[in-house]
């Protein structure tokens, strides 16, 4: 993949969060916001605009819909807000990103049920794969890989391993 699909796809992973969270924001006042169909909406607007191919905005939603669930599994298991699940001072995350990411994250919190029923629990980050901020680790190593924004994930840096899963704070 070059240098400018991966950031293409970074774009559209962050565009895309920022659209999902403005249809649930405007579907909340009209009914109960539905976050499959806004993830769908977000991601068939991307493709609509030209700014991701179809395959490109399906691989992003992906990754979106695999982060918002983690999230929200985790402060649902835990009755945590983000930070322990992003293992990271709030600050070293751009301010945008953090409102978008935990107005989304609060919505689908509410919203687990459904959500839960509508995809398999995803619990895999994959190099190639884009994240959202937070913490990594490679199920090869142990070593933790952190994201301060969306970005691709490499493969390992100490032994090349290319799965990860997220990485909460211990409380």
């Amino acid at each position: 993949m070059s240098k400018e699909q991966r950031d293409r796809e970074i774009q559209g992973y962050e565009r895309m969060l920022e659209r999902l969270r403005d249809r649930l924001e405007s579907a909340e006042r009209e009914f109960t916001p539905r976050v499959r169909e806004a993830l769908e909406h977000a991601r068939d607007r991307a493709v609509e605009l030209g700014e991701l191919t179809r395959e490109e905005a399906d691989r992003v939603a992906t990754s979106l819909r695999r982060d918002l669930e983690d999230a929200a599994d985790y402060t649902a298991r835990h009755d945590t807000d983000l930070n322990a699940w992003l293992r990271m001072d709030v600050q070293l995350v751009e301010n945008w990103l953090w409102d978008q990411f935990s107005s989304v994250a609060d919505r689908t919190r509410l919203e687990w049920l459904q959500f839960q029923q509508w995809l398999e629990r995803a619990a895999e980050y994959h190099t190639g794969e884009i994240a959202g901020p937070g913490a990594l680790h490679c199920t090869d190593c142990g070593e933790t890989l952190t994201f301060t924004k969306a970005g691709h994930i490499p493969p390992c840096p100490k032994c090349r391993g290319t799965v990860y899963r997220r990485t909460p704070m211990t409380q």
